[in-house]
């Protein structure tokens, strides 16, 4: 993989360089510069590539350089006007993300990237087009193809071990078992994927967060040929198939797995949608909190920290710790919503903050809402070491995350909070090495590129075991394509009458 043998080679010419590097001026020569957002064929909803800074003698700066040290300029040669906003984000360790979201499509596009007036690494990159927008449907045909573009892996292990619960998919059956079973008592979304296009049929009540579902499938059918398939998801919090084998599984896509269930694990809407959005309505996402991760570790609050609604009985008992213990933990609610609130036990309802203002303080609680806490790939790519419950619930990357490496396990009772916060506390060192590897698999496992991957593959994976041909069944809908895209583009791919 490119992108990810790149990124190891920065590093490693970063380390052999020692921590005192970045004393000296930026070197626009040795510098270096890689990422996706340097391939046309790449698409995504907000591009990005990588910016290291390395001084004259190839050490890599340990904190900034300062967030002006690199000017981006994005251009498409052939046109007048270039519809692209630019960001260039500084990570604060001596690399930065430059991400940019195209409007428009172009024929090529031109990135120069410059320190000091001289151009970094091997800028100006050309992008030989044509390069596609977020909103261009113009689906690569061969999924090898667009696979090898997005520089995906082979092997997924999470899809592996959902997928293994289900030797064959029966569309016809699940067709008609499924809504039988959980129609009736829950959300759940019906979908059929055909010839590239979307169909829906919904039951239950509560379907508004059907448009987070809508919106990956439309996105990923406008980047690729999908697979035909045909498949139910919950829209609830809780995963739904609880039957262990050999009984009658039925295999249903969550946002939340749990060792209780057989659900198929997919990300999360928060984070799908995070990707989706990023540059656009959200201001939470996966890149933006690498630019905020507050003071350098040294200079954090060592005071754990805690902000959340009252969704789970250890919440409370979180919020009691702090209360008798404030100069160990500051916890506290910003919502009652699940239990009645105590102000004598709990102590006054508190003001959100930003989540960037989190990264203020050393030490992140990570404590499970109704199921598992969305909140955890947004901690982890901060620079605060993550103390995460024990949990039954898991998120779609959850299984790949080592416990003592990326982050500090407490039990689920809380039992021990206070004696892991006072380890981690005594072990500075140790707890700055996990926050740092913690943040260094969000940086690697959780970014936009990656979340397509792991949903495409899942649903290729999923479509090779139907023994049958997916349907669009009685009452699904067509899902449209959005058309309120102010400058559309032409698809190479697909002929024109005049072609055909």
């Amino acid at each position: 993989m490119r992108s990810l043998w790149l990124l190891g080679f920065a590093l490693g010419v970063a380390a052999a360089g020692g921590a005192e590097g970045g004393g000296g001026r930026v070197s626009a020569e040795l510098s270096a510069v890689w990422g996706p957002g340097l391939r046309a064929a790449a698409v995504l909803p907000a591009r990005y590539f990588f910016v290291l800074a390395l001084d004259a003698q190839g050490r890599r700066f340990t904190s900034s350089p300062g967030e002006n040290t690199f000017q981006v300029k994005i251009t498409a040669p052939d046109e007048q006007f270039t519809r692209v906003g630019v960001q260039v984000l500084d990570r604060k360790d001596g690399s930065f993300i430059v991400r940019y979201r195209m409007y428009a499509s172009y024929k090529s596009l031109k990135i120069e990237i410059k320190t000091r007036d001289k151009h970094v690494a091997k800028s100006p990159y050309i992008l030989k087009g044509p390069v596609y927008h977020e909103n261009c449907d113009c689906p690569q045909e061969e999924s090898s193809a667009w696979l090898e573009e997005m520089n995906c892996p082979q092997v997924i292990p999470q899809i592996q071990r959902d997928l293994a619960n289900f030797p064959i998919v029966d569309p016809d059956k699940i067709a008609k078992e499924i809504p039988q079973r959980f129609g009736q008592r829950q959300s759940l979304c019906h979908y059929t994927i055909k010839d590239n296009e979307v169909y829906i049929k919904t039951y239950g009540e509560h379907v508004g967060f059907r448009i987070f579902m809508d919106a990956i499938l439309l996105s990923l059918t406008r980047k690729v040929k999908m697979p035909d398939v045909e498949f139910f998801v919950n829209l609830g919090d809780w995963p739904l198939e609880k039957k262990k084998p050999p009984q009658n599984l039925h295999p249903i896509f969550s946002w939340c797995g749990s060792s209780e269930s057989k659900d198929i694990v997919m990300p999360t809407y928060d984070l799908t949608d995070s990707v989706l959005e990023t540059m656009g309505r959200v201001s939470l996402d996966m890149m933006s909190v690498q630019a905020n991760t507050g003071p350098s570790w040294e200079d954090k609050n060592t005071t754990a920290f805690w902000r959340g609604r009252d969704s789970r009985k250890e919440r409370l008992e979180l919020v009691k710790l702090s209360r008798k213990y404030p100069e160990i933990i500051d916890a506290a609610f910003t919502n009652f919503f699940f239990f009645k609130h105590d102000e004598s036990l709990y102590g006054p309802i508190v003001k959100h903050i930003s989540f960037f203002d989190f990264f203020k303080y050393k030490y992140q609680i990570n404590i499970d809402g109704t199921v598992a806490a969305y909140r955890l790939p947004y901690l982890l790519a901060g620079n605060s070491v993550v103390l995460k419950q024990d949990s039954i619930y898991y998120e779609h990357f959850y299984n790949e995350l080592q416990p003592w490496k990326h982050y500090i396990p407490f039990k689920s009772d809380l039992s021990d909070l206070l004696e892991k916060l006072q380890w981690a506390k005594e072990h500075d060192e140790e707890a700055k090495n996990i926050a740092k590897s913690g943040q260094e698999f969000a940086r690697n496992n959780l970014m936009g590129d990656h979340i397509f991957c792991y949903y495409f593959k899942l649903f290729q994976e999923y479509a090779s075991l139907q023994v049958n041909e997916p349907k669009i069944r009685e009452g699904m809908e067509k899902v449209q394509q959005p058309d309120d895209d102010l400058f559309p583009c032409t698809c190479h791919r697909k002929k024109t009458k005049d072609e055909l």
